[in-house]
This record gives C-alpha cells, structure tokens and sequence, in this order.
C-alpha cells in the first residue's frame, strides 16, 4: 500500500503474492481505508492493456459519430438498461431522490451476454440480461467490448477476495453471491461545452454507486471527479498513471452493516469552463439477481441489530437505476 498525494494506492499482485500474514496486515490497511471513504486505486491488477486499449478506442471512436449514427444503439425506451443515452438523458443525483438538472453527459452501457440457466425471473430477464443495443460502428464495438468486460469480472472476483481478507471472512465468503453477477460496463463521454449549462448543472450529479464494488478508468490527466470527505468537503479524486480507481457501493456498506462507506462523489465541470473532454470507463460489479444482501455477522457488534431489511442485489439496482431516468 502506497499514499499518492494522500490518495491511497493497493498492489493487488503484491496481495496475491504476499503470505497469509502479510495478507492479514494488508486487509488491515484496506478496512481502514474502507472506513474512511471506501475509494482508493489499484495497481498490480494484471488487465491487458490490449483489451484496455481497445475498448477505450473504441469507444472514443464511438461517441465522436454523428448523432443520428449513435442513436443507432440507443436505448428503445426510458429505463431501458443498455445501449446508447444521449446528452442529458439521465440525473443520477435522483438516486438519491434530490432533484437536479439532468447531467451533462452521455453513455453507452452494456451487460452480461447472457442469464444463467434455468433463470426464469420475468424482472431479471427484461432488466439485468437485456440484450445489449449494439452499435453499428466502430466495427470492433462489441468484440473489445466484451473483452473488457470479461477482464473486469475477473478482476472485480479477485477484489472482493481482498474485501472478504480485510473483514476477516474466508477469502472465497463472496463467491456464492457472485457466482452469476449481473454487473454492467459503461462509457462515459462528457463532452466538450457548446452550449451554457442549466443552473445547478455539472457533467455527473451527486451520487453512489448500487452495487458492491465499481471499477473506474478515468481519462489520463483528467479533472472533475470529486468525493464527499468525512468533514463534508469535496475532495478530488486523481488518475493515476496504470491504476483503476475503486470505489465500493450501497450493496457492500449494507453487508457491512455500515462498517464500509458507500461514498458520494459526482463529476463536476472543469476548471476552464468546459473545454476538457472527459471519457472514462466505469464497471459496476453487481452480486447475482437474487443475491439476499443482510449484514455479515462479523460486522454486527454483539447485540447490534442490522441497520437495514434484507434486500435482493437485482430488484436493488433496478429500482435504482429507473429512479435516475429523466
């Protein structure tokens, strides 16, 4: 574990290696760190930078189209979870029910290529293992896509191994909750500014994440990215150079029954007034559908009583992710 600028940067290869004490001492550091404000960078993480590259291209080369050629791939209806949403077509800030403009950006967001068998769940088939709309250029969209999205299930397996390791579980307690997770990736254009922004308006209102963990590549050398501090300050978040940035969700501050942050953070314009493009790429690693989510009993003080009712990983995000439709 490294400290960049008090930003703090975890050598998963370094964990993985490491003996079983070492392991203990580093999960130690990660607990803190989750305590605090549950966003930190990892390095080590062993991702391709083929696969990287490839999907980053191609998407860059995908939101700089024309629109009518983007809307190829848009989203057939409001709420819909994959394909393309156009500029302002979303507010995350009404997750957490506060009305806002709707944000400056747009995206294109694809799932699981397909349920596991035997899932017969009507919600879960229409939402989580939606067909993903596909665009029709670039003509390598999907095959970089999916290979990505495939590196980041992997690597999401082997952090939530850490996270087990950090809340003194057995490093395999998560697999049974993530056996058929129904995680989404998504691209993130926020544009350049051609026209003035609504009062009120930033490029990704205030927010957290649903799931259990998300695993964020922003844009080399970009700003906007900020966190909500303990003291109730905006912090910014900085890119770090062969880093993922890391941040958990509402999922994993509910099994640890608070224990861990789920913190807000939002994407505010840049210092110049807009000229910065932004593109990043953000995987929202999501237990399976019908994953019961209820607070570990290692993180429940003797006599401490859950804070949060059992809720189920798919109808959670579901619900959450139509609240932010505009």
């Amino acid at each position: 574990m490294s400290n960049d600028q008090t930003f703090p940067v975890f050598d998963l290869a370094r964990f993985e290696t490491a003996s079983d004490r070492e392991k203990e001492r580093q999960g130690e550091e990660i607990d803190r760190i989750c305590r605090a404000t549950g966003f930190l960078a990892v390095s080590g993480h062993g991702v391709s930078q083929r696969a990287i590259d490839a999907c980053w291209t191609s998407a860059e080369k995908f939101f700089a189209l024309p629109v009518e050629e983007k809307d190829v791939a848009k989203v057939p209806y409001p709420g819909y979870p994959y394909g393309y949403l156009g500029l302002e077509m979303e507010a995350l800030a009404r997750s957490r029910g506060v009305e806002a403009p709707a944000d400056r950006k747009e995206s294109f967001s694809g799932g699981p290529s397909q349920p596991p068998a035997g899932l017969s769940d009507k919600d879960a088939l229409e939402f989580c293992f939606a067909p993903t709309i596909w665009p029709r250029e670039p003509s390598d969209f999907s095959d970089s896509w999916r290979g990505y999205y495939v590196a980041m299930e992997d690597l999401a397996a082997r952090i939530m191994r850490v996270f087990a390791v950090a809340l003194k579980l057995p490093a395999d307690f998560f697999n049974p909750f993530i056996s058929a997770p129904v995680s989404a990736l998504r691209a993130l254009n926020y544009p350049t500014l051609s026209t003035p922004t609504k009062p009120g308006q930033i490029r990704a209102g205030a927010h957290t994440d649903y799931g259990s963990l998300t695993i964020l590549l922003p844009q080399a050398d970009s700003r906007g990215l900020e966190i909500l501090s303990p003291n109730g300050s905006w912090v910014e978040v900085p890119p770090h150079e062969n880093s993922f940035v890391i941040n958990i969700g509402d999922l994993m501050a509910r099994w640890t029954n608070d224990r861990w942050v789920s913190t807000v953070h939002r994407v505010v314009m840049p210092s110049d007034g807009g000229t910065q493009r932004r593109q990043s790429l953000a995987f929202f690693h999501q237990p399976n559908w019908d994953a019961e989510i209820t607070a570990i009993d290692a993180c429940l003080e003797q006599g401490e009583s859950p804070k949060y009712p059992a809720v189920y990983s798919g109808p959670y995000l579901m619900s959450k992710f139509r609240a932010t439709v505009t």
